[in-house]
This record gives C-alpha cells, sequence and structure tokens, in this order.
C-alpha cells in the first residue's frame, strides 16, 4: 500500500495539536489528531456498512466539518466521495444518485426536509451537529488501512454540467488531489502559517480543492462557514487573521461595497484571490486603492482547480491574466486544427499534468472528446502575450458563468420549448455587474398564446435549480437567423449587452 497517501494521518503525528479546522459560526476547532481521529472513526463505521474500495459514499450538506470527515476517511479505505450540490433540483439530483450510485449518503439536519425522498431508496446518514462522529461506534481495535490502494486509484467525484445539461462525475484520483495541492503549496510559496476562510461551497471543487486541501496540506489553518454574507465575511478575514483567501466575482462585488471593506485595512492578508469567473477591472481597482494585493486564477473540475501563477505584483500591470502555468504542470492553446496559435492569437487552452481528472464516470465517450493524448481540452478560449501571460476570453461552447455558477443554455432552451405555446427560444447570458452574467431568455410566441414574465419564471420552477432561472425574459415576435438560418446568438448579446448595465 503507498501509505504516504494518506497524508493527514502523517500531519496527525508530525503535528498532532496544530490546529487545522474552526468552525467559524460555533467556534469548534480541531487539531490534527482530531481531525484524524474523526476520519477513522468515519471509516469504521464506513466497512461495518459494507463499504468497499471503489464504493461511492456521498454528502448532501452545507459547509462543515463533515466534508473533512467524509473526504479523509475516503483517502483511508479507498472509497469514492461524492459531495453532492445542494442546489440541484429534484429531477437533477435523482439523475446524479442513479448515475453515482452511492453506498452511503450523508445528510445535514439542514436538508432532512428538502430531500427527505432520498431515504426511500438509500442508506442515510443523518448528521445532527459536529459532534456525531461520536454517536456512531466505538472502536475496540486499531484500525487497518486498505491494503492495495495506488495514487491512481479514484478518491473524488466532483459533479459538473454537461453541454446537454445532464451532470458528469469528473472523478478525481489521489493523485489528481494530491498533485494539485503540492503544485499549489510550491508554486504559491504556501506555508504553514497560511489561515484561509471558505465560503464557497464545498461541493464545488473551488470549495474543496483551490485552497482547503493545498492549506492543510502546508500544514495551515482552514476556517470554514456555511453561508456567505459581505460584511461578516470582511469580519470574519480579520478575527481569524487570515492570510489568503478565494472568492468570486460576484462575491468581490458585494464585499467592495460594504462599509466594513472600506474601514479595514486586513493586517495579515497576503493576497486576495479571484476565481471562477472573469473579474471586473473595478474590483482591481477597490483593491488596488487600499493597496492589498490582488489576483485572478483559472481552473475546472476536471484539472486541479489551480493551474497557473501571478505575481500580485505582477497582476497590477496585466490586469485580467492568470499568469504563467504552475511549476508541474503544462498548456498550450491551439486553434481549430490542433496547432500551437502565435502570440496574441485566440485559440482552445489544453492543460496537462498529474493534477488532471483520470475520467468521467460511465461516459467513456465524452472522457475520450475531453482527454486526448494527454491533453485535457478546457473548451475555454485564451490567448498568451509576448511575455507568457496567460488571459482568458470566452468559451469556446456557449456556457454561461453567472455568480460562478456553470449553466448550460441547451437545458434551459430545451425545456422552455416543451411549454405548448412557445415557437422559438434562445438563452444567452449578458453581462452583469454583479454576477458576471445573467441568464436570458428570448421567446417567440405561436399565434394565439402569450405567456408573461412570472408566468415563465414559474414554468422554469417547476424543472431547473433557481440559479438557472432567466432573470430577464425578452419577447420578441421573431429570433433573429444567421445566414445558414441558425438563431444568432451573438447579435442577441450584442444587442441586448447593456440590459443589466
Amino acid at each position: 500500500m503507498m501509505r504516504e497517501l494518506d497524508w493527514i494521518n502523517s500531519r496527525a503525528r508530525l503535528f498532532p495539536h496544530d490546529e487545522a479546522i474552526v468552525d467559524a459560526e460555533l467556534n469548534d476547532s480541531w487539531s490534527f489528531q482530531q481531525l484524524n481521529e474523526r476520519a477513522i472513526l468515519i471509516a469504521t463505521f464506513f466497512r461495518e456498512k459494507g463499504v468497499k474500495k471503489g464504493d461511492r459514499v456521498a454528502l448532501l450538506s452545507p459547509n462543515h466539518i463533515s466534508y473533512f470527515d467524509f473526504l479523509f476517511a475516503c483517502i483511508k479505505i479507498g472509497a469514492i466521495f461524492v459531495p453532492l450540490n445542494w442546489r440541484l433540483s429534484k429531477d437533477e439530483m435523482d439523475y446524479v444518485l442513479s448515475d453515482a450510485n452511492p453506498k452511503i449518503i450523508g445528510i445535514h439536519q439542514y436538508f432532512n426536509k428538502k430531500f427527505s425522498w432520498i431515504e426511500e431508496d438509500y442508506y442515510v446518514l443523518n448528521i445532527e451537529d459536529n459532534h456525531y462522529v461520536n454517536d456512531l461506534i466505538n472502536i475496540s481495535q486499531a484500525f487497518i488501512p486498505e491494503e492495495s490502494l495506488n495514487e491512481s486509484d479514484p478518491l473524488a467525484m466532483i459533479y459538473t454540467g454537461g453541454t446537454t445539461g445532464k451532470p458528469k462525475g469528473a472523478v478525481l484520483s489521489h493523485r489528481s488531489i494530491l498533485w494539485n495541492a503540492l503544485n499549489t503549496i510550491v508554486s504559491w510559496n504556501l506555508t504553514d502559517e497560511e489561515a484561509t476562510i471558505t465560503t464557497l461551497p464545498m461541493f464545488h471543487t473551488g470549495g474543496l480543492n483551490a485552497l482547503i486541501v493545498p492549506v492543510l496540506l502546508a500544514g495551515g489553518k482552514v476556517i470554514v462557514t456555511d453561508d456567505f454574507e459581505p460584511k461578516k465575511a470582511v469580519e470574519d478575514l480579520i478575527k481569524h487573521k487570515c492570510t489568503i483567501v478565494l472568492f468570486v466575482p460576484t462575491m468581490y462585488h458585494m464585499i467592495i461595497k460594504t462599509d466594513a471593506f472600506r474601514t479595514s485595512n486586513f493586517p495579515h492578508m497576503k493576497v486576495f484571490l479571484s476565481g471562477g469567473a472573469p473579474c471586473p477591472l473595478n474590483i482591481y481597482d477597490a483593491f488596488e486603492q487600499k493597496g492589498l494585493l490582488f489576483k485572478e486564477g483559472y481552473g475546472l473540475t476536471e484539472a486541479g482547480p489551480n493551474n497557473f501563477y501571478i505575481d500580485p505584483e505582477e497582476a497590477k500591470h496585466k490586469r485580467g491574466s492568470v499568469g504563467k502555468p504552475m511549476v508541474f504542470n503544462d498548456i498550450k492553446i491551439i486553434n481549430d486544427n490542433g496547432q500551437e496559435v502565435d502570440i496574441n492569437e485566440v485559440g482552445e487552452l489544453c492543460l496537462r499534468g498529474n493534477h488532471s481528472f483520470e475520467f468521467y464516470w460511465n461516459k467513456e465517450e465524452e472522457t475520450k472528446k475531453t482527454k486526448i493524448d494527454g491533453w485535457l481540452h478546457t473548451g475555454d478560449l485564451a490567448r498568451k502575450d509576448k511575455d507568457g501571460f496567460v488571459y482568458i476570453v470566452g468559451r469556446k461552447k456557449e456556457m454561461i458563468i453567472s455568480g460562478g455558477e456553470n449553466i448550460y443554455p441547451l437545458e434551459i432552451e430545451h425545456w422552455l420549448s416543451s411549454l405548448e405555446g412557445i415557437n422559438e427560444v434562445a438563452v444567452v447570458g449578458i453581462p452583469h455587474d454583479k454576477w458576471g452574467e445573467a441568464v436570458a431568455a428570448f421567446v417567440s410566441f405561436n399565434k394565439g398564446k402569450q405567456f408573461n414574465e412570472q408566468e415563465l419564471q414559474e414554468y422554469c420552477s417547476r424543472k431547473l435549480s433557481s440559479y438557472k432561472i432567466p432573470k430577464k425574459f425578452f419577447v420578441i415576435d421573431e429570433l433573429p437567423k444567421t445566414h445558414v438560418g441558425k438563431i444568432d446568438k451573438k447579435s442577441l448579446v450584442q444587442q441586448y449587452s447593456n440590459t443589466f448595465a
């Protein structure tokens, strides 16, 4: 067995009393030794319930200590951790659970009512509070870890949207997660003095893998909070002496408008990170005016999500750039023929490194289309300047990113098209100061039919998660077409780009 894969056990052995996790709401805290002991309890419980290497165990919870319990328990027994997106609709959640087929699902009491139907088909572990592990099992003998564990074995499966709206389970191996963390530590110069707060949902790779795992592996401290409120986020950063933090642009948009931000000097913060979507330049301005270091990053569930490094001082002069590839990964930008593009020419961004995902669960053909000759084809468009700095300029596909959430128009279009009386529909992302992009739907009706905006929103709410429901519906007689007869979405975006200004 590769015992070095159980790095939380090693941390507990070397630095047992160092503080690792803090619950910002309840002020509970756990050392590395206590974190490891909790993981052993959960791992033993999983085994008693028949969980074996390769089996999936899922978690449906707001940000909570249970994410660490489940992840580190899976490291010990070779199970696959599946964090569930609690924003999914019932149909979407049912699809994910059917696809993953978990042996056990941990459900936090916060979601007991909303997802009560899950208990009918799956074994559910109810999570009442931070101390739920104490009621599970008494260990009478030493825990024996999985003996046949290899670095290429799956460790986590994080679901990401598909081009048709069906989520895909991106399988991350021990190697994927460990190398992302090592690459981040080395490239970003993280140390055991780091402290970060996580308000991004931990079912996202940005919440779980961008900073949490790297900071803990380096010996730092993670402060957990289950909700985002801009004023409180600022207060928590100061209270817990945070040194590094990741928010999405929507969060920064709200933070910089608070009095707490304007009056705070953040004495311990080394750098603020932005990810999940391109960041408006006015946010750069707000931080530069206060003399605070700020930079952007780029990643995706299938890779990292950390792929680039930029010195915060350089970020002032290379605004909008995500920087250069980190120490242990490579990139290339290619045209439609697969050839690398010239300086400042736009092409598809491809990534390569040990941090890349292994495959899509139950989707062999999708995997083959995404991973080609060792390169991960991101579907995102980028350019590289003469100094080697990379800029993300758009998306090859029509994906919308709103408030850090990936939204695929085709799913919304299909659902709206199923409403009798709708003739044509097109869904696009319109620039929005707060959300980055807002979902907008353009519809035309059949003769004799008419729906108002409230009726259309209510219809969408029957099927779609709240963040996918269009913020605005435009009723027009006929949708514009290209010369080949396709709906011209580009012209719609150009024509209505100032809608939310």
